[in-house]
């Protein structure tokens, strides 16, 4: 069984469509998806999809392009509303600078709070970086000098030294579709260089859909194509693949039941 370990199914693409997104994600072998928060404010929203179907959990976070809008969240708010029983995530949050449509400072401000709450819960912190490298490099070590804290970096599109030094403090590295398209070798080469049981796999649905689907919506289903290409890069057959990202979610993101893995 797969895991989309990242996706935004709240997103208005796939309203009033999940029963028939949920039955193609099952025909693809995609058995568990984590619907992630953007808006901290909006968490409503968020657990209402998890407690529709057992299959889908869910995080809770504000996007480092909300960051400015939700100054205010503090981390006691994230460990509060992070109890919620299906909630097994902190995030996303991080910084990008390639958008940069939030301050950079509230971006920082922000993203140091979510990793004290996953310090604080030991839920994962799902982690945004883009074009932010140097900066996200000195937070998570400057941050983990202050004590340990589970968290991956998700749909991972960044340079190979913040893949080595995540993987470094114990971070876990994500791929979506980006890794199937044609341009990017980089990626790949990256990729194969992550240890097996630091992988997982996304879509970050509705966005990045994967070769053959490029430019379409994207949906959870198609994380097992990604799935395909990562175990080609590695050199080991589909199913290994499948076992070895499910059982890294499992690990990583631990308030998941283990009897979840089952569930349909």
């Amino acid at each position: 069984m797969l895991v989309d370990s990242h996706c935004h199914l709240d997103f208005p693409d796939f309203e009033g469509e999940l029963p028939a997104l949920l039955q193609r994600a099952s025909d693809a072998g995609v058995g568990l998806m984590v619907t992630i928060s953007t808006r901290v404010r909006q968490f409503d929203r968020i657990k209402a999809l998890a407690e529709s179907d057992p299959r889908i959990f869910c995080s809770v976070g504000t996007h480092p392009h909300n960051a400015g809008e939700e100054t205010d969240v503090t981390t006691a708010d994230l460990v509060r509303l992070s109890a919620y029983e299906r909630c097994v995530a902190i995030g996303e949050a991080g910084l990008d600078y390639f958008y940069d449509k939030a301050p950079r400072e509230a971006q920082a401000t922000g993203l140091r709070r979510h990793i004290a709450a996953a310090r604080e819960t030991g839920l994962p912190l799902v982690i945004h970086a883009r074009d932010a490298d140097d900066d996200m490099i000195a937070i998570l070590q400057d941050e983990a000098g202050k004590g340990i804290f589970p968290a991956l970096l998700h749909c991972f599109s960044s340079g190979r030294r913040l893949m080595e030094v995540g993987v470094d403090l114990g971070l876990y590295v994500s791929f979506s579709g980006i890794l199937t398209f044609k341009r990017s070798e980089e990626i790949r080469a990256i990729a194969a260089d992550v240890p097996l049981d630091r992988l997982l796999v996304e879509t970050d649905a509705p966005y990045l859909a994967p070769q053959p689907w490029r430019g379409k919506r994207n949906e959870p289903a198609y994380v097992a194509h990604t799935a395909k290409v990562l175990a080609e890069v590695k050199g080991i057959g589909e199913a290994e693949m499948a076992a070895a990202t499910t059982a890294n979610f499992l690990r990583l993101f631990s308030k998941v039941p283990r009897d979840a893995v089952t569930a349909e």
